[in-house]
This record gives structure tokens, sequence and C-alpha cells, in this order.
């Protein structure tokens, strides 16, 4: 790839989402399709399969979601008891999330698949191609946490996609 971007397809971040689109789109249809639970359902039981009991924030954390997400979905893992809550002891404000045992057993049968999945998509390369992606992808992660953290960026306003549609930038308030 170039620095200097003539499209779409020269861009990263672009080329990277339509991998995720299509291999991704594996794992979110055997999620949803199979065992009825969205792809940001599945990345929470992950977690909790990996951690163990977490808060809500601490499950967010780990989960790299936002604090309202994770409660709408970890209340739609709770009703498909999929997760519970438990009051800590000692301290019955604070709630710790952990998989329930149907929770264990969704984990147990869907990670295997979702392994195969990933598996496949890097038989394409290598075994020295795959270790050095990896490092590549280490580098990328790393760069991107740097970038965040020193970025001043609007705030997303989702809001705007609907009835208004996306103002032009000289529509904006100040």
């Amino acid at each position: 790839m170039t620095t200097q971007h003539r499209s779409l397809d020269d861009l990263l971040l672009y080329r990277l989402s339509r991998v995720v689109g299509v291999a991704g789109g594996m794992v979110i249809r055997l999620c949803e399709g199979r065992f009825g639970i969205t792809r940001r359902e599945w990345r929470m039981i992950v977690v909790l399969a990996r951690r163990g009991e977490l808060g809500s924030s601490q499950l967010a954390e780990h989960a790299q979601l936002d604090r309202a997400r994770t409660s709408k979905a970890v209340g739609s893992l709770v009703e498909k008891q999929l997760v519970s809550r438990v009051a800590r002891v000692g301290d019955r404000r604070q709630v710790l999330l952990d998989l329930t045992e149907a929770g264990h057993a969704l984990y147990a049968e869907l990670f295997p698949l979702v392994t195969r999945i990933n598996a496949e998509l890097i038989s394409a390369l290598s075994g020295e191609d795959a270790a050095r992606l990896d490092q590549i992808l280490h580098l990328l992660q790393a760069q991107a946490e740097r970038m965040v953290a020193v970025a001043v960026l609007p705030k997303a306003d989702r809001g705007r996609r609907g009835a208004g549609g996306i103002r032009p930038p000289s529509s904006r308030s100040p």
C-alpha cells in the first residue's frame, strides 16, 4: 500500500473492515442463527468465560464496549439465562456478573466453531507470514491506542443519522 491513497480500497481500515465483514459474517450467522445471541453478547460471554466474575464496568472495559451497550447486552444475557447477577458479599449495591451453566455450555460449544473459522482464514498464510501478521497487528493496535489517547475528536452523534440526516459543516452549531 502506498501512503498516497487514491481510493477507498487503498485505506487500511476499509480493507480490514472488509475482511471482518466477510469472515466475521460467518461468526455472526453462527451466533445469531444457531445460538440466538448477538456478536456483542458473544464478546461478553468470551470475556466472562476467560476472566470469571466481573462488575459491569470491568466487563465493559475488557470487552471494549461503552457502559450503556454493556448494560443493555447484560440485560439480554440475563434474560436468556446465560449470565447471572450476584450481589457482592458485604456490599449488595455492587453486582458481579458471571456465566450460568447454560452460558458456559454455549461458550464450550461456540468457541471451537469460531476458532475453526479463524484458523481457516489464517491458513491462507504461511507460518512465517501468520507470525509476522500477529506482530504487525500488535504494532497497529498500540499505534491506534496512542492516536486515541492524544486525539481531540467530537463525540459521535448518531442521532443525526435519523430524521435530519448529516448536517453540512457550515450549518453545525459552534
